[in-house]
């Protein structure tokens, strides 16, 4: 535990703005806390987690089993934890081309290679934000822009358009400025009910896979907001029993890692600030600002409503670009 001699108030926006201070650092542990008190008596809990052992919805269990313990309550949910019910096949049978993984053999020796390695650049952090509106916006530029008469549009959803935008932005601002140079966007989707059998609703541990999606970066310029929607929901869609025992397979068989130009993980609406502990639900629930520029974090603004923030983390001339872009393409008729 450690204390601030400040109040909370005197902490500016919490946006982004979480750091060292209030987060631990595991070296061989799963999962460490550190509790911050603040002279106005609220405090900060910061948590630091391996993948390995929670995604988004069972941290999201773990919060609320913590919370009704500490509210001399049962167990909201018992936790299941048998981690053979993600095992790879035996022998492993990969049935599908993974374009979306890279073998660790083939990784390039440069140290910024790997979206999920910390960056050497200079970078700089910024908050966007998407309003209600702002989303609502982007929904109707995809049905304006549908060329598919009349067919349904039920791909069009906050998530799809969000990655979307977020997808062209980030490919159009980078450095390599090729047109027909290929842009792989990365997100995570969730595997417990796409199984057969499914998981357990109460499965802990990391249940999650990475989706993708690829064109040329003139595609990303240049086609209908429609097209590349239909590209972000094609890779959740792709994501069957089948498809997903493929890569846990291939991953057996190889020791690799999602391969891709940037990966969109979204805590938006895993619903970390609705947890009920015996002295109330928290104040704000955020992400830690890491330097990695390749990773892009949605969660909840910290004004509630229907928006959305997002934290970007790019070199100051590939941030220019990306803020340029953000606007331009919201503003488009």
């Amino acid at each position: 535990m450690s204390h601030s001699v400040l109040p909370r108030n005197q902490l500016g926006d919490l946006q982004g703005r979480m750091s060292q201070p209030f987060v631990p650092q595991v070296h061989g542990m799963q999962t460490i806390s550190f509790v911050t008190s603040f002279k106005c008596g609220g405090f900060a809990i910061g948590i630091s987690t391996s993948h390995t052992t929670f995604d988004g919805l069972s941290f999201k269990t773990f919060l609320d089993n913590i919370a009704s313990i500490a509210s001399k309550k049962p167990l909201v949910v018992m936790p299941c934890h048998d981690r053979h019910l993600l095992a790879a096949r035996s022998p492993p049978c990969v049935t599908f081309p993974h374009p979306e993984m890279l073998k660790l053999s083939d990784l390039p020796t440069c140290p910024d290679s790997n979206i999920f390695e910390a960056s050497t650049e200079q970078l700089d952090f910024k908050v966007f934000k998407l309003t209600s509106n702002d989303i609502t916006k982007l929904k109707e530029e995809a049905k304006n822009s549908s060329t598919s008469g009349g067919t349904s549009t039920t791909c069009v959803t906050g998530f799809n358009v969000i990655t979307a935008h977020i997808w062209r932005c980030k490919a159009l601002s980078c450095e390599d400025d090729n047109p027909n140079r290929s842009s792989t966007i990365l997100y995570a989707v969730d595997i417990r009910s796409r199984l057969n059998p499914p998981l357990p609703k109460s499965y802990a541990g990391n249940a999650v896979l990475t989706a993708y999606a690829t064109t040329k970066c003139k595609e990303l310029e240049e086609l209908p907001f429609m097209k590349l929607v239909e590209m972000v929901r094609e890779g959740a869609t792709r994501m069957t029993n089948e498809y997903a025992r493929s890569i846990i397979d291939w991953g057996e068989t190889n020791k690799g890692c999602p391969n891709g130009e940037v990966l969109v993980s979204s805590w938006w609406r895993l619903g970390f600030e609705e947890v009920e502990y015996p002295w109330g639900k928290p104040k704000y629930c955020c992400p830690v600002v890491y330097h990695r520029k390749d990773i892009i974090l949605l969660f909840p603004p910290i004004d509630g409503g229907g928006g959305v923030s997002i934290i970007v983390a790019l070199p100051p001339k590939e941030m220019e670009k990306f803020y340029g872009l953000f606007n331009k393409f919201l503003t488009l008729d």
